[in-house]
């Protein structure tokens, strides 16, 4: 880097002028300038996959969600999240990596990480239900980084036909729960999508159904390829480090005998 290239330089991502920040310098001073210096931008291929970022501003969008998340992720939600987890996580292995020489961990990964965001996210839980879910994300996280040329065939065209498709099996879910909602019927399971049903904006104005989806699509989207790629890494480097894994294992059974 220090060689060849700048830690600040100019360059085209996805049809779009850009500058790149190098370093964890560049990081902080982003990240620390949000909304002030700098705003999150979408490209033309996320505004035409997620057609309501294009209605309102990242600003808006980023202020609606920090009002709602911390009470998803608070810590006395998140200790009720612990055993779903563990059931899922335990059949997880028990189906995909129990009794094999080997096993390709990302795919796996993204198996339990994507059933997981099902499940806590919309409360979906069915194999099936959650397999036919799963099979578009592919197209759909290969669309969202290509150019976006809209023709038969391309990656951005199966990636619009991918998120249209997911969109509206979650829109039968919202529409539903939604009808619960407003019939005052007790919800057992308070996930994301309960959240985003009951949280208004500083004007008292509820989600519609449409930005539901497209946020809950999002969120899916980090459940299928940003955590397994995290726990992929994690796999990973315990294996090529035993003597980190055998400080992980050793911290892990000591707690939990």
């Amino acid at each position: 880097m220090n060689k060849y290239s700048s830690r600040v330089f100019k360059t085209n991502l996805f049809g779009e002028p850009a500058v790149v920040f190098c370093s964890a310098e560049g990081n902080k001073f982003l990240f620390s300038n949000e909304n002030k210096l700098v705003t999150a931008w979408w490209p033309n291929s996320v505004n035409k996959i997620f057609p309501s970022t294009a209605k309102t501003s990242s600003k808006v969008e980023s202020k609606r969600m920090r009002k709602m998340l911390p009470h998803f992720f608070k810590p006395e939600a998140l200790q009720k999240y612990i055993g779903i987890m563990d059931d899922i996580a335990q059949r997880h292995f028990a189906s995909g990596w129990e009794g094999k020489d080997e096993v390709l961990v990302f795919p796996l990964a993204k198996s339990y990480t994507f059933q997981l965001a099902c499940k806590l996210f919309v409360s979906i839980e069915d194999p099936e239900h959650v397999s036919r879910l799963a099979q578009p994300f592919n197209l759909i996280a290969s669309g969202i980084i290509s150019l976006p040329i809209d023709f038969p065939g391309t990656p951005f065209r199966k990636g619009i036909n991918a998120s249209n498709f997911v969109r509206k099996g979650l829109l039968k879910i919202i529409k539903k729960r939604k009808l619960a909602h407003l019939e005052g019927k007790v919800c057992s399971t308070q996930d994301i999508l309960w959240h985003m049903l009951s949280t208004s904006d500083e004007n008292g104005e509820l989600m519609s159904e449409l930005d539901i989806a497209d946020k809950i699509l999002g969120l899916l989207i980090g459940g299928h390829d940003t955590a397994s790629a995290a726990c992929t890494f994690i796999v990973k480097y315990l294996a090529e480090l035993p003597h980190i894994y055998d400080q992980v294992y050793k911290g892990t059974h000591t707690h939990y005998t």
